[in-house]
């Protein structure tokens, strides 16, 4: 098949995921297309069968903010003509989707047969989409794709909910390659070690709904406890509010913020407890990762996350804002040794059993087929 994919390209699940899909997807022979505003944070190593195409446009005077959707329509249609695209897939309604389904009515006379794969990763239907200044657009990107699917049980039935979407909305859960996600590839690592002190780890892309200041008021009283590390990695809006932060709770010397790395595997490979904070989340793609290494996760109560962790079995789940909460599943976790030995390892197991590209990556190849 000649594929399509379109997706955020920088960090963040649904740009990560839509960049592992593809990158799998070429190793099975599949012809791939990145058509995107830049390279895809993960897509670096060449493969002679995926290839990227940039969205520019014209920097125009009147245009007070450059139309990316129009962009981004007119690209696919180059694409598609030039490539024979059997299948755009999108990763998000808004914007991609509703480009996606303009490219196909520009191509109608072409005869293209271009069909339309829509997955919804939740910030487009929680937060953007249900607005009011987006709601209908978005609706109708869904209604016109021949297919959707959506990261978890959660986000599906809250799409049905608020759109009254009657379209099939298949789950396909996120995934994550165990090939480089490898607790025995990092055995040892260090990168963030603090001495023998617990080392306390949250990625995120910085955006509110991850309510990063959650998490670092439960590690202040953490450190009251424990002689703890916290290292928070990615980039985004919220990290200099968030270092603000940090300063005034005298814990510059504990938190390390690390920014946006390429090094998550090793990183996570030399943490203990891996904290999630979000006030929603539809999946938790970040926390999967962790998992995958053998680390316990530490999460609030937000959306579609015990999708991802069982309370008990592989974490400890906290309802959403508690920091105090959060503090004492912690703390529960860095006295108990042997506990939190037996979660990391329900964790390692957990994403082999269900969350491998193995699993997953098959069940995207259906829903091509079957439109």
């Amino acid at each position: 098949m000649n594929i399509g994919i379109t997706c955020y390209p920088t960090y963040g699940g649904s740009g990560i995921i839509a960049t592992e899909l593809g990158k799998a997807l070429a190793r099975a022979g599949d012809e791939v297309h990145f058509i995107a505003s830049s390279l895809p944070v993960r897509l670096s190593a060449f493969d002679e069968r995926i290839h990227f195409h940039e969205v520019g446009g014209l920097a125009y005077p009147l245009f007070e903010h450059p139309p990316y959707t129009l962009n981004l329509t007119n690209r696919m249609v180059k694409v598609v003509r030039e490539h024979h695209i059997d299948v755009l897939h999108v990763h998000y309604a808004i914007p991609h989707a509703v480009s996606a389904v303009l490219a196909r009515d520009i191509l109608t006379a072409d005869v293209s047969g271009v069909k339309i794969v829509t997955t919804l990763h939740g910030t487009d239907i929680l937060l953007v989409g249900q607005d009011e200044s987006y709601f209908d657009i978005t609706k109708y990107s869904m209604e016109q794709s021949d297919a959707l699917t959506a990261v978890s049980d959660y986000l599906s039935a809250r799409t049905k909910e608020i759109f009254g979407i009657t379209k099939n909305i298949r789950v396909i859960k996120n995934f994550v390659d165990v090939a480089v996600f490898s607790r025995d590839a990092f055995a040892g690592s260090s990168v963030v070690r603090h001495g023998s002190s617990p080392v306390l780890l949250h990625v995120s892309n910085f955006r509110p709904v991850k309510d990063i200041a959650v998490l670092i008021k439960a590690f202040a009283r953490v450190r009251k406890r424990a002689d703890a590390h916290l290292v928070l990695a990615g980039d985004g809006p919220e990290r200099p509010a968030m270092e603000k932060l940090v300063r005034s709770l005298s814990l510059s010397q504990n938190v390390t913020f690390l920014g946006a790395t390429d090094a998550l595997p090793a990183i996570m490979a030399s943490s203990d407890i891996f904290l999630l904070s979000s006030t929603l989340e539809s999946f938790g793609l970040a926390a999967l990762e962790a998992m995958a290494m053998g680390v316990p996760v530490v999460s609030t109560d937000c959306g579609g996350i015990r999708e991802v962790v069982a309370d008990g079995v592989t974490g400890r789940i906290v309802p959403v804002g508690d920091h105090e909460g959060m503090a004492n599943a912690v703390c529960g976790l860095i006295d108990d040794v042997p506990l939190r030995k037996r979660m990391g390892d329900a964790s390692y197991q957990r994403v082999r059993d269900e969350f491998t590209i193995e699993r997953i990556v098959p069940r995207y190849r259906d829903v091509y087929a079957s439109i």
